[in-house]
């Protein structure tokens, strides 16, 4: 069975992002673009996590499609962050991707979040001062399927392998966690072959 996926998009929350991102606009073009399964996007935002709650329903398993909609799309928990801080002696600027079962968890992710000093609601891709490992640790901790996807992997800035402010391996990011980390986003830098000549990541 083949399923078209787009895990990686925004919503109005997000900077440089069209206000006709909504849930029920994204439902509708999904659709029309032949896309069975969509990130939800920016769900650590109050405002599209306060939307997530009013036009969503659980199909029960894992995914959720707009009430009253016939469309079929299935949206997953989905989301991108924006990590800046200090690591190893350099200042590290890297983007994930993170997805999580239900809205319930989303809502246990978020409120770890502000704890740890958050600014949810300044961006629909907030800027926080955690580390990559911790932000993996913390959906670990909450979400025992849930998981973690470096996102566009090769670009210069805020990426894992950056040249301007990533990393050299993924170890050096994850440390012990590593094995945790089950897939990347190539991005526009690059697509699967290409990657796939690194060993180190031929099996992701």
């Amino acid at each position: 069975m083949q399923i078209i996926a787009d895990l990686h998009i925004h919503s109005g929350y997000a900077r440089a992002c069209s206000p006709q991102l909504t849930i029920e606009n994204i439902d509708i073009w999904a659709k029309k673009k032949g896309i069975d399964v969509i990130s939800v996007a920016d769900f650590t935002h109050p405002g599209r996590f306060k939307e997530m709650k009013e036009v969503l329903v659980d199909q029960g398993n894992g995914l959720y499609k707009v009430k009253g909609s016939n469309i079929g799309t299935q949206f997953i928990m989905g989301t991108e962050v924006s990590c800046i801080y200090r690591h190893r002696d350099k200042t590290r600027r890297l983007h994930l991707c993170l997805f999580l079962s239900s809205i319930e968890k989303v809502a246990e992710f978020n409120k770890g979040l502000t704890s740890r000093g958050g600014k949810l609601k300044s961006d629909g891709r907030p800027i926080l001062g955690m580390s990559a490992k911790d932000i993996l640790k913390l959906v670990m901790e909450i979400d025992t399927v849930g998981f973690v996807v470096p996102a566009h992997i090769w670009t210069p800035w805020f990426a894992i392998f950056g040249s301007k402010s990533g990393y050299d391996s993924m170890e050096e990011c994850f440390e012990e966690l590593t094995s945790e980390i089950k897939a990347v986003e190539t991005g526009l830098s690059s697509d699967p072959p290409m990657n796939w000549q690194w060993s180190a990541l031929e099996a992701l």
